[in-house]
């Protein structure tokens, strides 16, 4: 997929160039849902570099898409030129086996899309999320599942998402 153009910033698939803004756009996502969940106390910064390596392993997965908008500016205001990552989505594609409500099995996660405060309100997420939605349909993904924040729920239901019909649970070892 390269760059998408016409409605809303130019998109394309993450490179390896790209890990540590990857790094930084992920850890501000944990930053912004806040929680014990999402950021637990005892928590320290060593899953930055687990994430670095996983990320690096994935940016080239067939299951796997990572999608970026540069930064158009200096971000942090230093003068020193960086243009840094405007925004990032990352979804996965899971099989599962086929059922009569799921006919292929074939499930996608949009694992999260976070854009940089200095760059919201332009259109960043809503061109990113089309994009991972064209890649969804591409490969016949029977379902797409996410988890929305309550400042992205309104993008996501725009994009025709509705409230998942199974209960949600989880367990943690």
């Amino acid at each position: 997929m390269g760059q998408r153009k016409g409605n809303g910033p130019a998109v394309r698939q993450a490179v390896e160039y790209d890990l540590v803004e990857l790094v930084r756009l992920r850890a501000l996502l944990f930053e912004n849902l806040g929680g014990h969940f999402f950021s637990p106390a005892s928590a320290d910064d060593d899953w930055l570099d687990a994430l670095a390596v996983v990320l690096k392993e994935q940016l080239t997965a067939d299951a796997v898409r990572i999608l970026v908008v540069d930064g158009d500016g200096d971000r942090d205001g230093d003068s020193d030129g960086d243009r840094g990552l405007a925004a990032c989505g990352i979804a996965t594609i899971e099989q599962r086996l086929p059922g009569p409500h799921l006919r292929n099995g074939r499930i996608g996660h949009v694992i999260g899309v976070v854009t940089d405060p200095s760059y919201r309100r332009r259109g960043h997420s809503r061109s990113i999320m089309r994009s991972l939605l064209d890649w969804f349909e591409e490969r016949e993904v029977a379902r797409v599942d996410l988890y929305a924040s309550a400042e992205g729920e309104p993008l996501y239901r725009e994009l025709g998402f509705t409230d998942h019909p199974d209960p949600a649970l989880y367990w943690r070892p």
